[in-house]
This record gives C-alpha cells, sequence and structure tokens, in this order.
C-alpha cells in the first residue's frame, strides 16, 4: 500500500540542465517546478526555512500597512536588521542573504602607515637621537 505523503517519482520532473542556457536559468525554471508541488515543497525545507519565509512574509505586510520598524521587531520578535533587510529587498525587488551582501557591499578595511586625520598617540618619553625621535618608556 502506497503512503500517501510520499510523491510519486513521475509527479516531478525538472528540466535538463543541457536543455537550459545557463545554470541560473536551470535553477529559475526547476524552482518554478517546484513551487507547483506544495508537497514536495514541504518535504525538502526545513522548519527554520519555513519560518524565515513567513516572518519575511510578515515584515513585508507589516511594512506596507504602515506600522514602525520597532513596533514589527516587538510584535514578532526579529531584530531591526531583519526588518531593514527585507525593507531593502522590497525596495530592490530580490532578497539576499547577509553572506551574499557582504560578498560585494562590505566596505574593505584600509591598512595603511599613512593615518590621514587621525593623530597617532605616542607612549613614553620623546628621545632625540641620530636616527629621530624614538619614544623611550618612562
Amino acid at each position: 500500500m502506497e503512503d500517501k505523503n510520499i510523491i510519486d517519482k513521475k509527479q516531478i520532473i525538472l528540466p535538463l540542465l543541457k536543455d537550459c542556457s545557463s545554470r541560473k536559468e536551470w535553477e529559475e525554471k526547476s524552482w518554478h517546478k517546484i513551487l507547483e508541488h506544495k508537497k514536495l515543497l514541504q518535504l525538502i525545507i526545513t522548519s527554520h526555512e519555513q519560518r524565515d519565509i513567513v516572518m519575511r512574509a510578515a515584515i513585508m505586510e507589516g511594512l506596507t500597512s504602515g506600522k514602525g520598524q520597532r513596533e514589527l521587531g516587538r510584535e514578532l520578535f526579529v531584530s531591526l536588521q531583519t526588518i531593514n533587510v527585507v525593507k531593502k529587498a522590497m525596495a530592490e525587488n530580490n532578497y539576499r542573504s547577509y553572506l551574499e551582501r557582504s560578498k560585494k557591499e562590505r566596505k574593505k578595511r584600509k591598512y595603511s602607515s599613512s593615518s590621514l586625520g587621525t593623530k597617532i598617540k605616542r607612549r613614553g618619553r620623546p628621545v632625540r637621537t641620530k636616527y629621530g625621535i624614538v619614544h623611550m618608556p618612562y
């Protein structure tokens, strides 16, 4: 006797990779195919991923209805950073994870010896030598 929770192998057929011009196109077509089969989606998405998707949708709904960010944060128990990420995704029409955003948007640290505008605080007493001023410990 066949279990109703198990999806028949013939129900979903993903497009072949060789039939698509790029991997991204294949992923998009496959995702749309998976969305058509709700049972499959429930099987492959974890409860944590389901919660994340529900929270993102609730945040989007709250922002469009005019609720404040702090109010949404208290109501849904999510951080302001999460709300700002969803708000930014709404503006760009594309959600990107922290990992994806960090690859391009994270500011690069500058490690240079010439610090413009910052004064280095020297420790010790200055002593003039033939090599220049050296700061000796007290």
